[in-house]
């Protein structure tokens, strides 16, 4: 079994669907013969030609248009966003159109569109290439929201999404491209997007993350254990549709409840993890839940490791819910 990179994996799973799968095509900003900003997609157009691997315009609108149309006649697109910054101006096109069509047509037309797109911080990109906006998405009724922390689950996901008949919105810790190695299964490999996977396991708090978090948490909850605590780190990997017994079974079992993410913290997917929380294993809690996320600013650029949530910060919410 290779060990690979987030960015390895990624290619990987798209080298085995373009090879598997003649109706799967790629586009995007320099997606060909450049292979990415971030090299995701180097040597695809090489071995699978410009009509499959094909550089666009920059215009977003115009690349998520295309793959919608694409996909209503019978494609499968996989459409990068060179970074989730720039995905504002599909924003229409993602959620009036791509998100609605099942719905519209009653069923008659799917539209199998994979949106990936680099999100987050960590990497000193600055207030226009860090940004974390999986919420919005969230909150359209239609789209699917992945969000891997490990390669191997990029690569599984990923070829999970491409294998559904409905859009996704994939989005990719670009703190984490290269940061990591780990073995990753070779040929055809998928992970339910539903199933939540527990990093760590523990039984006195729960630590709910996704993405870039994840490592944060798992280094908290370490930090923890060191005062004798066990503390557990669930990876929710899926946002939409969420892995909610998961979560649940967690909360009642660790009776503790922190979540972090690097959104700001107003209206994050945080906020609706605890509502889900609240609402369903309220009885089960000994101390109130506690969100750790990215501040109610624009990203910074000279500040950015002290709006990122980092590993301290975990560990005080951690302290703050078993001293409660």
């Amino acid at each position: 079994m290779p060990q690979m990179t987030m960015v390895q994996a990624l290619q990987d799973a798209l080298r085995v669907a373009l090879r598997d799968d003649p109706t799967v095509v790629v586009l995007g900003e320099d997606v060909g013969r450049n292979g990415g900003v971030f090299r995701v997609t180097e040597g695809l157009q090489a071995e699978f030609g410009s009509e499959r691997v094909a550089d666009t315009p920059l215009s977003e609108n115009g690349i998520v248009g295309g793959a919608i149309g694409m996909a209503l006649y019978g494609l499968r697109p996989v459409a990068e966003i060179q970074f989730v910054d720039f995905i504002y101006p599909a924003f229409d096109q993602i959620v009036s159109e791509l998100a609605k069509m099942r719905w519209r047509s009653a069923g008659q037309y799917s539209c199998p569109v994979v949106v990936r797109a680099p999100y987050g911080g960590g990497i000193k990109g600055g207030l226009y290439h860090s940004q974390s906006p999986e919420a919005y998405f969230c909150h359209t009724a239609g789209l699917k929201v992945v969000i891997p922390s490990t390669p191997s689950d990029a690569k599984g996901l990923l070829l999970a999404s491409l294998a559904g008949e409905d859009p996704v919105i994939f989005l990719e810790p670009k703190r984490l491209y290269r940061t990591l190695k780990e073995d990753v299964p070779e040929g055809r490999h998928t992970v339910p997007l539903s199933m939540a996977r527990v990093a760590r396991a523990g039984e006195q708090c729960t630590v709910l993350a996704y993405g870039a978090m994840v490592p944060v948490s798992v280094e908290a909850a370490s930090s923890a254990a060191e005062r004798g605590w066990s503390v557990e780190v669930v990876d929710l990997r899926t946002l939409v549709p969420l892995d909610s017994e998961t979560v649940l079974e967690s909360a009642r079992k660790t009776g503790r409840v922190v979540i972090v993410h690097e959104a700001p913290r107003t209206c994050g997917f945080g906020a609706e993890l605890a509502a889900l929380v609240a609402e369903r294993a309220i009885t089960a809690l000994q101390a109130p839940i506690l969100r750790v996320t990215g501040y109610d600013t624009p990203f910074p650029y000279t500040l950015e490791h002290s709006y990122l949530p980092d590993a301290p910060r975990v560990l005080r919410a951690i302290e703050h819910v078993m001293a409660y």
